[in-house]
């Protein structure tokens, strides 16, 4: 730890499990937040250090990490891939709070990922195959033409997976919670762990 923290005292209130503050606070969340409580914000790196963030939704929360599903040939999919780390941030301003988590990549199982590319509309199954994620685009009418053309080709049968589509989780080595405080003096309590077998070093951070 640095000097900015100070660990906690065993008498000082904190749940001691961090996932089940995270399960607490999405379910407030999910109960005031007007449109996309599960939105996070993603930051990867790219292959010159520069870091990238983005707006992803996450598909699934449990003690292994938080899910959010891709096409892997995007930016985020081929930083992720080669790097390997992540670290995503959820802000609900309707409950003031925060929560922060950093921590290693995987790939999800092709069962997870086929469960829930097979739970989208139909119409977003389509988009998967016809949207070259990230690469430039002429124009909107390409796009649309795309998916017409893959319409066409799928007609009523089942729209498959792309082999290119699959979902990453991260498994959390930091997590931070951050509550609105007045006059700035915000709380913060932060969970480490040197690795996933590790047990949580709980601490409390200046504002």
């Amino acid at each position: 730890m640095n000097d900015r923290s100070t660990k906690l005292k065993k008498d000082d209130l904190i749940d001691e499990n961090p996932f089940d503050l995270i399960s607490e606070w999405l379910k407030s969340a999910e109960k005031s937040e007007p449109n996309d409580p599960t939105a996070m914000a993603l930051a990867s790196v790219d292959e010159d250090g520069l870091p990238n963030v983005r707006m992803v939704l996450m598909r699934g929360f449990d003690e292994r990490g938080v899910v959010f599903f891709t096409n892997f040939e995007s930016q985020k999919g081929i930083e992720l891939l080669a790097n390997g780390k992540a670290a995503v941030c959820f802000h609900w301003k309707s409950i003031r709070k925060s929560v922060r988590i950093r921590g290693e990549v995987e790939v999800v199982s092709d069962a997870e990922a086929d469960e829930y590319f097979y739970s989208r509309p139909r119409g977003s199954r389509i988009g998967a195959h016809a949207s070259k994620q990230s690469r430039p685009l002429e124009s909107r009418f390409a796009l649309e033409k795309q998916v017409a053309i893959w319409t066409v080709k799928f007609g009523t049968s089942k729209v498959p997976r792309p082999d290119f589509w699959s979902g990453f989780r991260i498994k959390p080595l930091s997590i931070e919670f951050w509550s609105d405080g007045k006059f700035r003096l915000h709380d913060r309590k932060r969970f480490d762990r040197e690795n996933l077998d590790a047990p949580w070093e709980i601490s409390r951070l200046y504002p």
